[in-house]
């Protein structure tokens, strides 16, 4: 796939910081997270990632999850909608994704190493964007070479799709109607100079920058193809042309390499009249080439359609809504979070687990409206007989404390206690933090919903 002895030293060498408290990136905290792939459908953004498994030191992969929003800075974790081992031809590797709606079904399509180890891409389907997606072919899409990684699909506005993927150079293929056979044969987009950028470094299989990991998106009637760019560590790179097939031109770097990962993967959407960029990089602690986190940020274009190059920041931080705090609210729907980890179980679904004392997690914009709130309740429970409670703490971790919740006892997160606390009335828009302590050295309680009461 990469010469990874040489991007591994690449990546140890870098340095990257994240740690101010304003901080939203990486937009996933909970798991490490990598290749987004963002969909939007009825007014939400729909995130499917890959996931690397916690202290992977190899690409080591084995499902895809879903996140969602409608303000672009709290996150709720659907946790994980598809697996490799849900394709019968599947073997290993739950790669790079992107899920596309068409005609009220959703296709997903997915790279994976079947049992003849040989890469290729399947699709699967689902009447809804959260699965459960089922495999209606039984066999690979596409499979012509190890080449077969990292789909993008894109259905233009005279309705028909493209199907496009590829390292080290990029394929192409009409898809029909049904979305999953295809329409005509492969072909592959010329590698040269002039649609991808010349390679730094003399490479005769890689002239130019063109490495991996395409997206194809469409504005104002220009067509652009974004990628993973080398030589390694990737930084991102972008095409323009007038047809989803090209001829492409090739427009620059996108996003210099950083991030302390040496891998990268563009993906692109409008949302409520703004555009957004998302990628992954190695930002959270014990990050690295092989534990990746997902992180996005808006997007300029200048007068003649080229984007305005970017670099890695601290994200999104002004909310595009509120958060309605009387009704049920997951706990695992996050801006920000520290100590904590997505689990999920058959009893409640997805929760979350603090797994330290002091560890908080954040919810920006929660509008109590004026007429305020009086009471506050949870869904907890915890596996200590030491003292364990969640603080709820209003604008900061050291806010002002609207209630202490002592956890009780239920014996695992298969049971759990719901608890209440009666608060001083509280109006206005606030961040919320809650915020987890306990003496227990690990795992110290875990958390399902919230909400609160007038």
């Amino acid at each position: 796939m990469k010469n990874i002895r040489f991007a591994y030293l690449i990546f140890c060498a870098m340095l990257f910081h994240f740690g101010n408290s304003q901080a939203q990136n990486p937009i996933i905290q909970t798991s490490y997270t990598a290749d987004p792939a963002p969909m939007v459908y009825n007014d939400k953004v729909y995130l499917y990632t890959s996931h690397d498994e916690d202290g992977s030191t190899w690409f080591t992969m084995n499902d895809w999850r879903l996140y969602t929003t409608e303000d672009m800075v709290n996150w709720t974790d659907h946790g994980s909608i598809l697996s490799y081992k849900d394709f019968g031809w599947g073997k290993i590797n739950a790669w790079a994704p992107q899920c596309i709606e068409r005609e009220g079904k959703f296709y997903m399509y997915v790279p994976i190493t079947d049992r003849n180890n040989q890469n290729g891409i399947g699709v699967a389907v689902s009447d809804s964007p959260y699965g459960p997606f089922v495999d209606p072919l039984g066999k690979p899409l596409i499979s012509n070479s190890m080449a077969d990684i990292d789909p993008t699909v894109f259905v233009d506005d005279d309705g028909q799709a493209y199907l496009m993927w590829g390292n080290p150079v990029c394929y192409h293929v009409k898809l029909n109607e049904d979305m999953i056979s295809l329409d005509g044969e492969v072909d592959q987009f010329p590698n040269t100079i002039e649609s991808f950028g010349k390679r730094n470094a003399d490479d005769s299989k890689r002239p130019t920058t063109y490495e991996e990991g395409p997206w194809l998106y469409k504005r104002n009637d220009l067509y652009y193809l974004l990628f993973a760019a080398g030589e390694l560590p990737e930084h991102l790179g972008y095409s323009m042309g007038d047809s989803p097939t090209g001829p492409w031109k090739y427009q620059g770097i996108l996003m210099p390499s950083e991030g302390r990962s040496f891998t990268n993967h563009p993906g692109i959407i409008d949302f409520k009249g703004k555009t957004y960029l998302f990628y992954h990089n190695g930002a959270l602690p014990g990050g690295s080439g092989f534990t990746r986190s997902v992180a996005v940020e808006e997007v300029k274009f200048n007068e003649d359609g080229t984007i305005v190059p970017m670099k890695m920041t601290e994200g999104i931080t002004e909310s595009l809504g509120s958060v309605n705090p009387y009704v049920k609210n997951e706990a695992e729907m996050i801006a920000w979070s520290e100590g904590v980890k997505a689990k999920h179980n058959k009893v409640v679904g997805n929760f979350i687990t603090a797994t330290r004392n002091e560890a908080y997690t954040k919810v920006i914009g929660v509008d109590f409206r004026d007429s305020g709130a009086t009471k506050f309740t949870a869904r907890v429970g915890t596996t200590h007989h030491s003292d364990v409670y969640m603080e709820v703490r209003l604008d900061s971790k050291e806010g002002e404390l609207l209630a202490t919740i002592k956890v009780p006892l239920t014996g695992g997160d298969d049971r759990w206690s719901l608890v209440g606390a009666d608060i001083e009335k509280v109006s206005g828009i606030h961040d919320l933090y809650f915020v987890y302590k306990g003496k227990a050295p690990s795992d110290i309680m875990f958390f399902d919903y919230w909400l609160f009461t007038r």
